[in-house]
């Protein structure tokens, strides 16, 4: 079965936005400038690995609103981002954004279900193999 492990939430500024949820949940955000990307820490997490210490809590992340990417969307764990995007696309779903890679982490893609909503794909890459 397929979890849910991360969300994200477009934003038109930023730095308004970080200072919104700053304030109003406290989380704890890390700024990625260099991929125009947020890191939000929502829950306390291992400061090694980033993930969460309680079972189920997910982190998130913030990025410039763009494209078809206008809404907050959640993320789903698979092992094999290809495979899923294959029968995404049989079973009536789009991909939005093809997969891509996060060096050194995995790799991530965007698909539209049949209902038009837009989640996120997620693919760990396997341990000691860095990400293309």
């Amino acid at each position: 079965m397929a979890g849910i492990v991360h969300f994200e939430i477009p934003a038109d500024d930023q730095e308004r936005a970080r200072n919104f949820y700053t304030a109003a949940f406290d989380w704890q955000i890390n700024a990625m400038p260099e991929l125009n990307y947020n890191i939000l820490i929502t829950t306390p997490s291992d400061e090694q690995t980033g993930m969460p210490n309680d079972p189920g809590a997910i982190n998130g992340g913030m990025m410039a609103r763009e494209g078809e990417l206008t809404t907050p969307i959640i993320t789903v764990d698979v092992e094999d981002i290809d495979a899923a995007l294959a029968q995404i696309e049989s079973l009536g779903g789009s991909v939005v954004k093809p997969k891509d890679t996060v060096p050194g982490m995995g790799f991530y893609a965007y698909f539209k279900d049949t209902e038009g909503n837009i989640l996120g794909l997620w693919q760990n890459t396997p341990s000691g193999v860095p990400a293309d």
